[in-house]
């Protein structure tokens, strides 16, 4: 495959390992990634990842604000395949129909389950028990593609949105290699998505971030571990933003009002659900630096925040 001329379309991390693979088996010819947003702290802006990783290549990068009006430049590469992973812009038809070998995507999901940008998110908010890839061919509609080869893998009780997303980045570019031979030679499958079993992990919204202690305290959880830690699960002590990044589930049944504070100790912060106390153990209030509760209790008097309600 060391002459397959691959255009790779990708900006977070997660696309990374993909991109080093097709690095080291293929011949990228071009990187085309959103444009640089994030800012440092002195307001420069930084490099997304796959751009970043292209430029120690020596690869050409490309960053069109709008895709869809920006793409002749691919065009004229004359690209054998377009592989695309967590890019971030819809991809024009004339796009995913110009190469011999089709326009590629890998996806963070078991389609046609969580079509969208968001679908690790959502596999464990939603308390779901495996995930996996999809390798599949684009089509105009999102993530609606034909279905080439699929991977799973389980999601255990203690995985968060950073651990699914590090095992499926890396899961993602090893089945991506294994699969490129029989798109190449035309041996590989075309398995049409039921559209019956469609379901949807749309990007989250701000508002969906925030915690319901009305929920029953494995729903409480799920959100935790999900949004775990970018962007961070969230709530309001004393009105001040409370995110929250890890929380255990305990079999006290709550006794009081949900989002009330029962207990506080150097293990976490005891809050009532609609079932059970759900225990918060790494935080950061507002104004202050993230840290375990034991360091956040430092200093203070706990017994003054039980009774306090997590809005």
């Amino acid at each position: 495959m060391k002459n397959l001329k691959v255009v790779f379309m990708g900006t977070p991390t997660f696309s990374v390992p993909v991109l080093k693979e097709l690095i080291e088996n293929c011949n990228v010819i071009m990187v085309v990634s959103q444009p640089d947003r994030e800012k440092d702290r002195k307001g420069n802006y930084l490099e997304t990842p796959t751009k970043k990783l292209a430029l120690e290549n020596h690869i050409e990068i490309y960053q069109p604000n709008k895709i869809k009006d920006e793409y002749q430049k691919i065009i004229d590469l004359q690209p054998d395949i377009i592989i695309t992973c967590a890019y971030g812009q819809i991809i024009p038809e004339e796009l995913l129909n110009y190469p011999k070998y089709g326009c590629i995507n890998v996806h963070g999901s078991l389609l046609p389950k969580l079509r969208g940008g968001a679908p690790i998110h959502h596999a464990i908010i939603n308390g779901d028990k495996t995930t996996g890839i999809t390798i599949m061919y684009m089509d105009k509609l999102m993530d609606s593609g034909d279905i080439i080869s699929q991977k799973s893998i389980p999601i255990d009780k203690e995985d968060t949105l950073d651990t699914i997303y590090e095992k499926l980045s890396h899961l993602g570019a090893n089945l991506l290699i294994e699969t490129l031979p029989s798109i190449i030679d035309g041996t590989n499958q075309r398995i049409k998505q039921d559209p019956t079993l469609v379901t949807f992990g749309y990007n989250i919204k701000k508002e969906e971030e925030k915690i319901d202690f009305q929920n029953d305290v494995e729903s409480v959880h799920n959100l935790i571990r999900g949004l775990s830690s970018i962007p961070g699960a969230y709530c309001f002590l004393d009105d001040k933003r409370l995110k929250v990044y890890h929380s255990e589930i305990t079999s006290i049944k709550s006794d009081n009002i949900p989002g009330t504070i029962s207990n506080i100790d150097k293990t976490g912060i005891y809050v009532n659900t609609k079932d059970y106390l759900i225990k918060l153990t790494d935080i950061k209030l507002e104004g202050k630096k993230r840290c375990l509760v034991k360091d956040f209790i430092n200093g203070i008097n706990p017994k003054e925040y039980v009774g306090k309600v997590l809005k």
